[in-house]
């Protein structure tokens, strides 16, 4: 989950860097490293944010045409100056930034010491470098040589970049199950976590593939895969604009893409359909339609806020397709011996396309012979090359760790898929479908006007920012949402949230509820909308202080409850993608007025590349 950038060229390096750990931020800020050649190899690092590194450089020489540098979210070791990479081999000839777990580090420590090899962290990053060493001095080999056979030496995960004292316009980058993006110029070469670094210098980019190793030396590309043999990279145009990963007058990036969201939710549907049209097709499902037409069961492995948008999705399959559908934590999928069949599709969905546990969940599915389809948001990502099939969200660049348009994109996607399939297995009446198609259309225009809603949020954030405790209720397709909205606020105000089912409510955490305790009840017009009534009522009888997501002109809960906010009306099947929209601005505004830093929340970082 760290974030690392590299350069060789014609410019200097520190600033291309820097700017590109700014960038990279997201991916953790425990602490902030730089490497440079300029007549010998410097390490300068420090624990915090980038900030704290850039200012530390100012009164030291960072010349350099070649260089490299790391955001750490920690994982051995706690953050500190110490711990923070880059990290030196024992001889500090060589240097390493690394993203990722080694997860034999412990063993591979015991013998390096037995050998002589000194360590300063309690990272397994610097095991990972003084075996480079080792093996390059046992063996007389050259760098490159040294970082591939040690390559077969190491389990876990990694994405890779190391600088030699000895080869001072060399680098040398690997990757396994963490993300590795290069990076081509005229006459320069860059390497990043993710392309975010990259887009202001060069479009054209390199994804490097799980088990391949790039060196860049004397201006040459060389990619290699862990068994030596020579590999043709495949160049890919970036798409991405670099404005879209600039804050654009918002405070906070979590805002803006949270007013982002009509947009994005046009963008994933944006030629898959046409209402006027009846024009419905997703070309990533069209190859595998006969599979999902007639799959006797759909698996869907997720994590965090894409689990949430996995639970709509199996109300939406199961209601349109009559499919049965099951969800799954990806990170507890593995590990209990799950039943997969052949005839099973498994639907994986994850921002980033690289998260770990998913990665490992679609590994085992297809160790079994079921069919992957996959759902993420960043093209050439690991679960994009991994599945058989799959469906971009087109969300755009999420900068802000806890995601918002990429809840509503990936819900946008999962719908579309939804109604393909209930069309394709006649289990969705026509007239019903045509319905959905229009009033999907309608759902941008629909959000706009739950996001003009802005300020009464602010107002009403102002009066639970010092709660400790919320509770979040809803039904049917509104459940999810409950705990996507709990979620939200926990990542970024630290407030303890729990979302239920509201039927659940009498079951146990009635128990909560004093006049202490704010209670969000979404209870928008739907079939289970006299029972939200009931469930509110409850709430209110034990003092519980009500704030109500409701639909436009509703006017039996505003009588009960203590704050309402009103959104448009739609199908209850859509309401996901209304309903959230407030939960977001209030976990937002709330977590601002605490003087949270909601884009960077303590502890977590955005992609989650290890288990």
């Amino acid at each position: 989950m760290c974030g690392i950038v590299a350069y060789v060229g014609h410019r200097e390096a520190c600033p291309i860097v820097i700017k590109g750990l700014k960038r990279l931020e997201y991916r953790g800020y425990d602490s902030a490293g730089i490497a440079l050649m300029n007549g010998t190899l410097s390490v300068y690092k420090k624990k915090g944010k980038v900030s704290e590194l850039e200012a530390f450089l100012k009164d030291k020489d960072v010349h350099s045409n070649i260089g490299m540098g790391h955001t750490r979210w920690a994982t051995h070791g706690e953050p500190n100056d110490v711990n923070a990479h880059p990290h030196f081999s024992s001889s500090k000839k060589i240097a390493i930034i690394h993203n990722g777990i080694i997860e034999n580090y412990a063993a591979l420590k015991t013998l390096l010491l037995s050998k002589g090899h000194t360590f300063e962290s309690e990272t397994d990053s610097e095991v990972f470098i003084n075996l480079i060493e080792d093996i390059r001095e046992n063996s007389n080999c050259s760098l490159a040589e040294a970082v591939r056979l040690a390559l077969h030496e190491v389990v876990g995960a990694y994405a890779i970049v190391v600088l030699s004292k000895e080869d001072p316009d060399q680098l040398v980058a690997a990757r396994k199950g963490s993300p590795l993006v290069l990076g081509i110029g005229k006459g320069e070469y860059f390497l990043a976590s993710d392309a975010t670094p990259i887009i202001e210098y060069t479009n054209d980019v390199v994804y490097l593939k799980d088990h391949e190793m790039a060196v860049i030396k004397n201006g040459e590309l060389d990619i290699r895969s862990k068994e030596d043999v020579k590999q043709t990279p495949y160049v890919q145009r970036l798409e991405m604009a670099l404005e879209s990963i600039e804050k654009g007058g918002y405070e906070h990036f979590m805002l803006k893409e949270i007013f982002e969201q009509p947009r994005s939710i046009l963008d994933s549907m944006r030629g898959r359909m046409i209402s006027e049209s009846n024009h419905l097709m997703m070309s990533g499902f069209r190859e595998f339609e006969n599979k999902f037409v007639n799959a006797e069961r759909i698996l869907i492995v997720a994590c965090g806020t894409s689990w949430h948008a996995g639970l709509v999705a199996e109300y939406l399959i199961e209601d349109f397709a009559r499919i049965p559908v099951e969800v799954e934590y990806a990170s507890e999928f593995r590990y209990r011996n799950p039943i997969i069949r052949e005839s099973d599709i498994v639907i994986a969905i994850s921002q980033s396309g690289e998260t770990a546990d998913t990665l490992a969940a679609i590994e085992l599915a297809k160790s079994k012979g079921a069919t992957i389809f996959g759902i993420c948001n960043v093209v050439g990502s690991s679960i994009a090359r991994t599945t058989d099939a799959g469906a971009y969200t087109h969300a755009g660049p999420e900068i802000g760790v806890a995601s918002t348009k990429a809840f509503t994109a990936q819900v946008t996607v999962l719908t579309l898929i939804a109604m393909i399939m209930g069309a394709k297995r006649g289990t969705l009446e026509t007239t019903k479908l045509h319905q959905l198609m229009a009033e999907l259309e309608n759902i941008p225009a629909k959000v706009e006007k739950a996001l003009a809603l802005d300020e009464q949020i602010q107002a009403i954030s102002e009066k639970f920012k010092d709660a400790t405790n919320f509770i979040y209720l809803g039904r049917g397709y509104n459940y999810p949402v409950a705990l996507e909205g709990a979620l939200k606020l926990k990542e970024i105000s630290y407030i303890h949230a729990e979302g239920y089912p509201a039927a659940e409510m009498k079951h146990g955490p009635i128990a909560l509820i004093d006049e202490q305790m704010p209670v969000v009840v979404i209870a928008t017009k739907d079939s289970s909308y006299e029972k939200i009534v009931s469930n509110v009522q409850e709430v209110r009888a034990r003092k519980g202080r009500v704030i109500a997501i409701v639909t436009e002109g509703d006017t039996t809960i505003p009588s009960m409850a203590d704050h309402v906010i009103e959104i448009p009306e739609t199908s209850e099947h859509l309401a996901p993608l209304l309903s959230v929209i407030p939960l977001q601005l209030l976990s937002y505004h709330i977590a601002v007025m605490r003087g949270c830093n909601v884009d960077q929340p303590r502890n977590l970082a955005k992609s989650v590349t290890v288990e």
